[in-house]
């Protein structure tokens, strides 16, 4: 079975001595409880696992007796708890708090791990009562180079079917994995994942606004625009939570214009990406050959997937992605880590002005300049992570 990076780097930590509760934190469907599980049968620990994935069943009577029964294993030797899915259990975070600072007092020997679909459990959770005690570890969608080791996938495949492990047995039937996509993904994303665990007054408004931004994904397009479009009521101020939810749930963001002032970035109008190019497809609903042989949608569909791509990496490596533009001279990417600043135009076929690296060097002469489709960046090399992002 093939092993994510994120196997190896939970297998590290759990072999650490104890000091942060590990939390394992991505999309809905991208492998977190199997990485969860392989990490566990390498180590020679005795481990407790538990699923709060049926709401229903759960409550924090029921945590508290799981981690009892974990701590009932941890007088024998050092012990892994895992709790899948946690934020699905109300008042999670203060009960978590609790019991790890009781193990603390009594020097107890149980490790404990915890996982969770949405980066909304961040903010809901551990943010409000975990302060200093946990670590992150990121499951994002996956990448180029593991959808071809793990699944055969060529180029063209992976700028299509994007990187969702479940989805990779059916690529060879497109209604079939549209099907998939809807069902398995995009709705319980947003009726669960969103509309659960926030107050969302207008959950039409949040699904359109899912769907045009990934029909638009690598395009600039103001609220005010949107609300032309779309025939819920709405206001720029609800768009805008909106497009924060589905951006915190690895789905949609907006690209903010990057100008070196924090106040005018926020300011300006996104540049709807897609975390993964398989929800732009998917919304899309155009036949695969049509797309890629479209110069226009394959364009947009490329430089989507290097936007995914920087995406991902820049959670698990700490830097940030926009996009600049002024007046006719447009840069597709700018990621900015501290002081490094990288200059990201992709050759992708769509019709566009040229030379916006030369005059954002003008702008930032310290900034490293990439061409992805160039002789120097192929846009496959780029995928598979060959080239460096910054100096």
């Amino acid at each position: 079975m093939f092993k994510r990076k994120l196997v190896t780097q939970l297998v590290d930590r759990l072999n650490e001595p104890r000091r942060f509760i590990q939390i394992v934190v991505g999309p809905r469907q991208t492998g977190k409880t199997t990485a969860v599980l392989q990490a566990l049968k390498e180590i020679n620990k005795p481990t407790h696992f538990v699923s709060a994935d049926d709401p229903a069943l759960v409550s924090t009577e029921w945590l508290c007796n799981e981690w009892e029964q974990a701590r009932t294993l941890a007088k024998t030797g050092e012990t892994v708890l895992v709790i899948d899915e946690i934020q699905k259990i109300s008042k999670w975070s203060s009960i978590v708090k609790l019991l790890w600072d009781e193990d603390n007092r009594l020097f107890t020997s149980l490790k404990v791990v915890l996982t969770g679909s949405s980066s909304l459990l961040l903010q809901k959770g551990l943010c409000e009562s975990l302060m200093g005690r946990f670590e992150i570890l990121y499951s994002p969608h996956w990448n180029y180079l593991e959808c071809r080791e793990a699944f055969g996938y060529s180029l063209e495949d992976f700028l299509f079917f994007g990187g969702y492990p479940g989805a990779a047995a059916l690529i060879k039937a497109e209604e079939r994995w549209a099907r998939y996509m809807g069902a398995s993904i995009v709705e319980p994303t947003i009726s669960q994942d969103i509309v659960m665990m926030e107050e969302v007054r207008k959950p039409a408004l949040l699904r359109s606004l899912f769907m045009l931004g990934s029909i638009y994904s690598a395009q600039e397009l103001s609220f005010t625009k949107i609300l032309g479009q779309l025939q819920d009521a709405g206001n720029t101020v609800t768009l805008a939570h909106y497009l924060d939810l589905l951006s915190r749930v690895n789905v949609l963001t907006g690209l903010q214009n990057y100008s070196g002032s924090k106040i005018r970035t926020r300011k300006s109008s996104p540049k709807f990406m897609v975390y993964d190019t398989s929800l732009m497809t998917y919304t899309d609903g155009t036949n695969r050959r049509r797309l890629l042989d479209n110069a226009t949608d394959r364009g947009r569909l490329v430089e989507s997937a290097v936007g995914a791509y920087l995406l991902a990496r820049g959670q698990e490596e700490g830097f940030e992605v926009y996009w600049w533009r002024e007046r006719n001279n447009e840069v597709d990417f700018v990621i900015k880590k501290g002081n490094q600043l990288t200059a990201i135009e992709v050759k992708s076929g769509r019709v566009k002005g040229v030379g916006g690296s030369l005059i954002f060097k003008q702008h930032y002469p310290n900034a490293l300049s990439l061409i992805v489709g160039s002789v120097n960046c192929g846009l496959e090399d780029f995928l598979l992570g060959k080239k460096p992002l910054f100096l």
